[in-house]
């Protein structure tokens, strides 16, 4: 017998915390979930959960400092941020930390649907990647997250090291947005997914590979196609 699929979802509003319980009890899945920073935190830190929904805006503790706290005792948890703050700056620190993806408030209860089914998909299924990846003069340690330029150190989250191993895999060609989406982040091809995270994650990426991000070399833009990773020297 398969087990039952857990997950944690820690919301303030409780209107909105009831109707997700709700939501995904009736998909199938075993709910647990919090009403403030602490209490989430400890339970996620305590309970296994195969996936937590995070709400940034919570009493006691916010969703940063709960995400930054899980990752440093488990970087492949998986964790979805749900956010009423969605200029960039905010988005790229909750990916920075190392969450999976971001749903925007007011959201579509089948878009939230979608996007957990998603990141369940892809921490089941992974992503067979080399242990270490080069890219011009920056080696990449995958399975630490660490890579080194000279004497500098660069951290990675899990999901930046999939992006540029796939990027690598692929890289006599440029690879689109879509099939970025369904190949890294498991969604299904046609679905018609509002997130701009496929975009963040590249402009966090050149930030940490290239030496001019105004003019960046190795992670380039083929406009009408997508991206494409320039590994040689």
């Amino acid at each position: 017998m398969n087990r039952q699929i857990r997950i944690l979802v820690v919301e303030d509003e409780e209107p909105i915390r009831t109707g997700l319980i709700d939501v995904f009890v009736f998909h199938g899945y075993e709910i647990d979930s919090a009403a403030t920073g602490p209490l989430g935190l400890e339970k996620a830190l305590t309970g296994k959960f195969d996936l937590i929904l995070l709400d940034i805006m919570l009493p006691g503790m916010d969703g940063y400092e709960i995400c930054d706290r899980i990752r440093a005792v488990d970087r492949n948890q998986p964790i979805i941020m749900l956010t009423a703050k969605t200029s960039d700056e905010e988005i790229i620190h909750g990916l920075k930390l190392g969450a999976d993806d971001y749903v925007p408030k007011p959201f579509s209860i089948q878009q939230l649907v979608l996007r957990v089914e998603a990141v369940l998909r892809r921490s089941r299924v992974g992503q067979e990647q080399a242990r270490t990846l080069s890219i011009g003069d920056l080696e990449i340690d995958t399975e630490n997250l660490s890579g080194r330029k000279g004497d500098d150190e660069v951290a990675f989250t899990k999901r930046e090291i999939e992006v540029l191993c796939y990027l690598a895999q692929n890289s006599e060609r440029p690879v689109s947005r879509e099939e970025l989406l369904s190949k890294v982040w498991g969604y299904a091809r046609g679905l018609d997914i509002e997130t701009r995270t496929v975009d963040i994650h590249i402009a966090k990426l050149r930030r940490k590979i290239e030496v001019d991000i105004k003019q960046p070399a190795k992670l380039i833009t083929v406009r009408g196609a997508g991206y494409r990773l320039v590994t040689e020297r």
